[in-house]
């Protein structure tokens, strides 16, 4: 029986918006067991604390929504590890919290930019290195929100609806060069990023952010909150010789959320 983490040592990876959060989380646990990792970030502090802690692995300041700054991320990935075997489209902004009338297209088309198309000009420089190694992986973080819809945060919905469509049509146009892809939703993740959203959500909706907090656990089957570790966790175990013959699957780490 294949080891849940067997193969994953000495994978070159790269981890976009990999030095805080999730992200964070996912580098730290490929690290741990062996891969080659480089990530990037917008943060300069959040690169600065990654740096400090892994300064084997490369980071680098980059807004996968640039074109120039995607290029510049695998031009240098490409010089430091020599080619790739995977990649983490991790990347992704929670977008505005409002009703559809208020939202400002500005704001409408940054939250697709960063969390669709970053995905689409990350792997479109990643798959020529993948075949180029004989095959690999590619990992799409979606949301339970590409699921179930988001009142109020049609942006960050539709984008993450886009990662699950995306994933599937790369899944079957990249099977025959021996790349997996796959997407990963989760759910209500422990951390800065969704105390926002929930005290956001309370002053939409006029309530405490107690109220809107509980408001989000109590549609959720297991009534918790997941952790970075958690999704780490999935990714590693699809980069993994376990998981050589998963592909073109959307995987909710959510404690099941029943609705949003």
């Amino acid at each position: 029986m294949a080891d849940a983490y067997g193969g994953i040592e000495g994978q070159r990876v790269v981890v976009t918006a990999g030095a805080s959060g999730i992200g964070r989380a996912i580098a730290d646990l490929l690290i741990a067991h062996g891969a080659r990792v480089r990530i990037c970030d917008v943060d300069e502090g959040f690169l600065a604390g990654f740096a400090a802690s892994h300064p084997d692995a490369g980071a680098m300041r980059a807004d996968v929504a640039a074109e120039a700054d995607v290029d510049r991320l695998f031009d240098a990935a490409t010089e430091r590890l020599g080619g790739l075997d995977a990649l983490i489209n991790n990347a992704g902004i929670a977008g505005p919290t409002a009703a559809i009338e208020d939202i400002d297209p500005a704001d409408w088309r940054r939250c697709i930019d960063v969390d669709l198309t970053g995905q689409f000009l990350c792997a479109r420089r990643a798959v020529p290195l993948l075949k180029a190694a004989g095959g690999g992986s590619i990992v799409c973080m979606s949301s339970v929100a590409g699921k179930h819809g988001y009142p109020f945060r049609s942006p960050y919905a539709s984008a993450k609806y886009g990662v699950i469509g995306l994933t599937e049509t790369l899944a079957k146009e990249l099977g025959p060069a021996d790349i997996r892809v796959n997407a990963i939703l989760p759910g209500l993740v422990k951390g800065p990023r969704i105390e926002a959203v929930i005290r956001a959500r309370a002053e939409e909706t006029g309530v405490s952010y107690e109220e809107a907090e509980a408001g989000y656990l109590e549609h959720v089957s297991l009534g918790r909150m997941v952790t970075g570790g958690d999704v780490a966790a999935m990714v590693a175990f699809l980069l993994s010789d376990a998981g050589r013959n998963v592909s073109g699957q959307s995987i909710a780490v959510d404690a099941n959320v029943e609705t949003l």
